[in-house]
């Protein structure tokens, strides 16, 4: 047998228990029907009537006044964020009234609820807890994080608490990773959490109260954990660096 031969048939032993020496980790299944089909239910059916607030669509009329003549379904995104603050998630008979009120057909707002991941089609509790799960928050430890807030909401990730006051979802990136590990909690983030931090932010939410958003470290915003360590000085005046050859006589 050849060299390569040798090789290739060493190669097929080893295999098998390289695979199977794999420590893999998975996240927990998404079913598309979850994503992009939708089945009437008792709740959410196009016969159950929908109307904005009276607040709510002199909201919708100042977005669409803010496009052309024609191109109104550009409102779209500010038309769902609406219904979804009027009802805490969308249903279908709102997407109807969206696209009725936008002048746009229904599947161009099927399109964008199943689409973007902010858009809740169904729904998620009093308050929606999101825990990042991208790679800066995961190193972080995210994956203490999300057992910590099941077990504080008793909620599991794709459900509701038993008094359905929570729902919690896994999520991608926040968009906070230098204050990684993040959660969301609507419009709230929490970022540099602990397990005690999550804990203290459930509890004061159960008590009827909202926790202070931001990092829960006591740092500003991003700057560095250890403090600030560059940029100390005040910043050098004009002429600085420039050439003596340079400067008017």
């Amino acid at each position: 047998m050849s060299l390569l031969g040798n090789n290739v048939s060493k190669f097929r032993m080893i295999l098998p228990n390289v695979i199977r020496g794999r420590a893999l980790s998975t996240t927990p299944k998404l079913l598309a029907s979850e994503l992009v089909v939708h089945r009437d239910t008792e709740d959410n059916n196009p016969c159950i009537p929908f109307q904005f607030t009276e607040a709510n669509m002199k909201r919708l009329v100042a977005l669409v006044q803010n496009y052309p003549e024609g191109s109104q379904r550009s409102a779209i995104s500010g038309a769902l964020d609406l219904v979804q603050r009027q009802m805490g998630w969308i249903p279908i008979s709102a997407m109807h009234k969206v696209a009725e009120i936008l002048s746009m057909p229904r599947i161009r707002v099927y399109e964008w609820a199943t689409f973007y991941t902010m858009c809740k089609r169904r729904y998620r509790g009093k308050y929606h807890v999101k825990v990042c799960k991208t790679l800066p928050c995961m190193l972080r430890g995210s994956d203490i994080i999300l057992r910590t807030v099941e077990e504080a909401t008793c909620c599991t990730v794709g459900g509701l608490s038993p008094d359905k006051m929570f729902g919690v979802d896994l999520v991608e990136c926040q968009g906070a990773c230098a204050n990684a590990p993040v959660i969301a909690i609507d419009d709230d983030y929490y970022e540099d959490l602990t397990v005690n931090d999550v804990y203290n932010i459930i509890q004061t939410i159960k008590c009827g109260n909202i926790p202070p958003a931001g990092p829960q470290s006591g740092r500003f915003a991003a700057e560095p954990a250890c403090g600030q360590c560059s940029l100390l000085d005040c910043p050098p005046g004009p002429g600085y660096c420039v050439q003596q050859s340079l400067f008017c006589e």
